[in-house]
């Protein structure tokens, strides 16, 4: 079972210095990305997780990211099948970040 994250409690793990932040994996279209993102997030659309999944650390914690959340816990579902096990799924996506973390984001 993949983790959730609620978008506050990402803020507060990516501002807490006593851990290593985590990886920030977008998993949405080119197009929604020029829109809006979180900072410091990688981009890799959904239907590249299985020919770039080799880019991502598995030593490392990776939280998914989409829109609302549904597309992102697919690509994680699709990781842990593959043998990632630091699997994070943002509840609510950029959506619930631009609620709940940073209401000045474009969104759509």
């Amino acid at each position: 079972m993949i983790a959730e994250l609620t978008p506050r409690e990402l803020a507060a793990w990516r501002n807490d210095a006593a851990r290593e932040a985590p990886l920030l994996v977008d998993v949405r279209e080119p197009w929604e990305v020029a829109i809006c993102r979180i900072e410091g997030s990688q981009h890799i659309p959904l239907q590249s997780i299985p020919s770039r999944a080799g880019e991502l650390p598995r030593e490392r914690d990776l939280v998914l990211v989409c829109h609302h959340g549904n597309r992102s816990r697919r690509a994680a579902q699709w990781l842990e099948h593959n043998g990632y096990t630091r699997l994070y799924n943002l509840d609510g996506g950029v959506e619930g970040w631009a609620t709940d973390v940073e209401p000045g984001m474009a969104r759509y």
